[in-house]
This record gives structure tokens, sequence and C-alpha cells, in this order.
């Protein structure tokens, strides 16, 4: 029942900080993670998601998009930003797990308040002079 009241306490959290990041949170921790990421992580991300640079914020983005690989690139003179995919993704992600965390959190509580009502119950069955 304690470890099921804790699990719920981490779940229930997660889920609320799932749902709640905004946009520019969001867009600060990709931001962050694309510099930190190799040269050749962030070709397998723009071939897979066929996008060229995160975002037209800075120089980089000149540089990202001569590098880039994508087959979107060839076929037009304009890519699309791989910053606004990674958003529309992690935006759907954050909400889909937001909510199924929240349900699974509620039925969490739900068991431990069954456990707490049927504890120590005793068994009608049993015999009732025996001790426990």
């Amino acid at each position: 029942m304690i470890i099921l009241g804790l699990v719920f306490i981490f779940q229930f959290g997660i889920s609320c900080s799932c749902l709640a990041i905004n946009r520019s949170k969001q867009t600060d921790v990709i931001n962050a993670s694309w510099w930190v990421m190799s040269n050749k992580t962030r070709d397998e991300l723009e071939r897979s998601f066929d996008c060229c640079g995160l975002f037209n914020l800075t120089h980089q983005y000149q540089q990202d998009y001569t590098l880039c690989t994508a087959i979107c690139k060839s076929r037009s003179p304009t890519c699309q930003m791989c910053g606004e995919k990674f958003l529309k993704h992690s935006d759907e992600a954050l909400k889909i797990l937001g909510g199924v965390g929240l349900f699974f959190s509620f039925t969490e509580i739900l068991g431990v308040w069954l456990a707490m009502r049927f504890r120590n119950q005793k068994d009608p069955r049993a015999n009732p002079s025996a001790f426990l």
C-alpha cells in the first residue's frame, strides 16, 4: 500500500509536468540537445525526419543547411526546419504520455483505497478460535 502510494505520487507528478510543459520550454530542451549531439546523429535525424537545420535563429542554421543530406533538399530549394517537426512530435507525445499517466495514477489511488479498506478483514471461513 505504501509503495503503491509512492508510485502514485511519482507518476502523478511526472504526468502533470508532461501536460504542463509549454512550447518555449520544449524549444529550449530541443535547442540544447541539438547542439550537444554529434554530427552523425544530426545527419540521421535530418534524413529520417526529412528536414534541414534546427531553427532559423542563428548563423549556425546556414552551416547546418549546407551540411544537410536530407532528401527534401534535392527536391526543392528550401526544406522544412527540423525544430518545427520535433516540436510537433514532442507536443503530441507529451500530451499522450501525460493523459495515460494520469489515468493510471488514478487507478493506483483506487488500489490504495481498496488495500486500506480490506487490509484487516478476517476470513469468514477461518476458525474463530485461531489467533491469526
